[in-house]
C-alpha cells in the first residue's frame, strides 16, 4: 500500500524525471506511429484494392513482418546505425529518433496487414460504384479509404498502442539513458529490478490510463459504426 501511496505523490507532485519520461514517450510513439500510418495505410489501401500476381506472395511476407520479435528489430537497426553501419555517420544511435525508427519498423507491417484485410473486405461494392462512374484509379483508391475511414481509424489506434508498449527494440537502440532515451515501457523494468516499485506503479499508472484511453476510442467508434 505504500508503494500505491507513494506512487500517485509522485504523479501528483509532478516529479520531474517521472513527466520527462513520459514526454519522450508520448513523443517517440507519435511520430512512429504517424510515420508507420503515413507509409502503412496507402501500401495498405493498394494492396487491399489491387490484383497482381505477387499478391499472395506479399501478403505472406507482410504477415510474417506484422510478427516480427522487437529484438530482432531492434537488432537490425542497430546493426544499420552502429558506427560500423551504413548510416554510421549519421550519429543517430541512442537518440530518440532511432528509436523512433525502430517503431516504424515494428509497426508499419502491422498497419499494412490490418489495413489491406479492412479495405478489402469492404472494397468490392465501392471499386465497382468507381467503375460505373468511370472513376479514375487514384479517386477509386481515395474512395476505398474515405469508405473505410472507421476500420481505419482503429488501424491507427492500435499501431499507437503497440507503439508505447514496445520494450525491447527502443531498449537496444536507445540504451534507456536517463533524462535522453528513457521510455515508460524500459523504466519500469528498470525501475522493478531496482527495487523502486513507486516510480515503477506511477509510470504503469499512466501506460494503463493510455491504454484504456486508446481502447475506449476504439470501441466508441466500433460502436458508433455499427449504429
Amino acid at each position: 500500500m505504500d508503494s500505491i501511496r507513494q506512487a500517485f505523490e509522485l504523479l501528483f507532485s509532478f516529479d520531474k524525471e517521472l513527466w520527462q519520461i513520459i514526454g519522450v514517450t508520448m513523443r517517440m510513439s507519435f511520430f512512429s506511429t504517424t510515420i508507420s500510418c503515413l507509409i502503412g495505410l496507402p501500401l495498405g489501401a493498394l494492396l487491399g484494392t489491387k490484383q497482381f500476381k505477387a499478391k499472395s506472395f506479399i501478403k505472406k511476407t507482410v504477415h510474417t513482418l506484422m510478427g516480427l520479435p522487437p529484438v530482432v528489430a531492434g537488432l537490425l537497426v542497430y546493426t544499420l546505425f552502429t558506427h560500423y553501419g551504413p548510416f554510421g555517420k549519421l550519429n543517430l544511435l541512442f537518440t530518440v529518433e532511432v528509436m523512433v525508427i525502430a517503431q516504424v519498423v515494428l509497426i508499419t507491417p502491422i498497419v499494412i496487414g490490418l489495413s489491406s484485410s479492412f479495405i478489402e473486405g469492404s472494397s468490392k461494392p465501392v471499386i465497382e460504384t468507381a467503375r460505373g462512374l468511370r472513376l479514375s484509379k487514384s479517386k477509386t483508391l481515395f474512395l476505398c479509404i474515405s469508405e473505410g475511414r472507421t476500420s481505419l481509424f482503429s488501424v491507427v489506434l492500435s499501431a499507437f498502442g503497440r507503439s508505447i508498449a514496445e520494450v525491447g527494440a527502443v531498449s537496444i537502440v536507445g540504451g534507456n539513458i536517463q533524462w535522453k532515451t528513457r521510455v515508460m515501457t524500459t523504466a519500469i523494468m528498470l525501475e522493478t529490478n531496482k527495487g523502486k516499485f513507486s516510480f515503477a506503479l506511477a509510470l504503469g499508472i499512466i501506460l494503463l490510463l493510455i491504454a484504456f484511453i486508446v481502447n475506449a476510442l476504439a470501441s466508441f467508434i466500433v460502436k458508433d459504426k455499427k449504429a
